[in-house]
């Protein structure tokens, strides 16, 4: 069985550091067939990643688990497979296009709450450190 250090190295190598070099490639050479080909896989590798980090934890235990992540890398990758397009095009598509609208309502609440509570903790920042200074120098006055 291979261990969870190898099999990280081993999925880092091939699912990150090789798709990031042959996207880099294809921006550099302005193939659009290619760039459309990396963005499926992207988008399918995230997707990977997040519940690759859920079964991590419920699932590592399973024989053959870090094997089995392996293979599932490299059938995404396979330009024989063509895993990625084909698990973006059956699902990952298909789900985003049905809840585009929600995702996209989502993340902007998101952002609007996001900059009123950078906003809120800036000036609790400001309020508190102005506290700390009074009391500091209330402290050295007696």
């Amino acid at each position: 069985m291979i261990s969870a250090l190898v099999s990280r190295l081993i999925v880092l190598t091939f699912g990150t550091l090789y798709p990031a070099y042959a996207s880099y490639k294809a921006v550099r050479t302005k193939n659009v067939k290619e760039y459309v080909k990396w963005m499926m896989y992207w988008i399918v590798y995230a997707f990977f990643t997040c519940i690759e980090t859920v079964t991590d934890i419920f699932l590592s235990w399973f024989p053959f688990y870090y094997e089995i992540k392996i293979v599932i890398v490299l059938w995404l990758l396979s330009p024989a497979t063509k895993g990625s397009s084909t698990l973006y095009r059956k699902f990952v598509h298909p789900m985003l296009t049905r809840r585009e609208q929600e995702i996209d309502e989502y993340l902007n609440q998101a952002k609007e709450r996001g900059y009123s509570a950078v906003l809120q903790l800036g000036y609790t920042g400001v309020t508190y450190a102005k506290n700390v200074i009074m009391q500091s120098a209330l402290k050295v006055n007696f």
